[in-house]
């Protein structure tokens, strides 16, 4: 089940009560991809939840597209082949989730609330442990690998 080392910081500058009920879908789906992808199960991430126009601003500020977006990760470790730090726990970097964009694709795509905040979670997971979709390679991969993770864990 839950592995000790593991955590999830949860930070809510939304101020949605709601995403709290998120909790026990994360640490399943966070668990499950470090356990697949072979990683360090002492790991360690944060997600925040934000509104629209949080999201607009870090997605211009850091990204230079000048708009609200639906996830965004930024991974601590990007390249860590120089180091040689013999650390216990692993912090992986941060998630921020639109929680508008938790009902708006939910609705859209016709799946329940649970199933979008979970894949945009799962999303960002993988992008902190770096995977990317720029490519059609990569985005097969990447997508296959989201519904791995998470079609046993919550249904579409």
């Amino acid at each position: 089940m839950y592995t000790m080392g593991m955590e999830i910081v949860i930070i809510n500058e939304a101020k949605d009560k709601s995403v709290y009920r998120y909790k026990k879908d994360y640490e399943k789906i966070f668990e499950k991809a470090l356990t697949l992808l072979n990683r360090n199960t002492n790991s360690v991430l944060s997600v925040i939840f934000v509104t629209p126009e949080r999201i607009h601003e870090i997605n211009r500020e850091y990204r230079n597209i000048d708009r609200a977006t639906d996830v965004i990760s930024f991974a601590l470790q990007d390249d860590m082949s120089e180091f040689e730090i013999e650390e216990v726990e692993e912090e992986l970097g941060d998630i921020f989730i639109n929680v508008q964009a938790i009902r708006d694709q939910a609705q859209s795509y016709g799946h329940s609330l649970r199933r979008e905040a979970c894949f945009l979670f799962c999303h960002g997971v993988l992008h902190l442990l770096g995977y990317d979709h720029m490519t059609p390679e990569d985005e097969k991969e990447m997508f296959s690998l989201q519904d791995l993770i998470l079609d046993d864990i919550v249904k579409r």
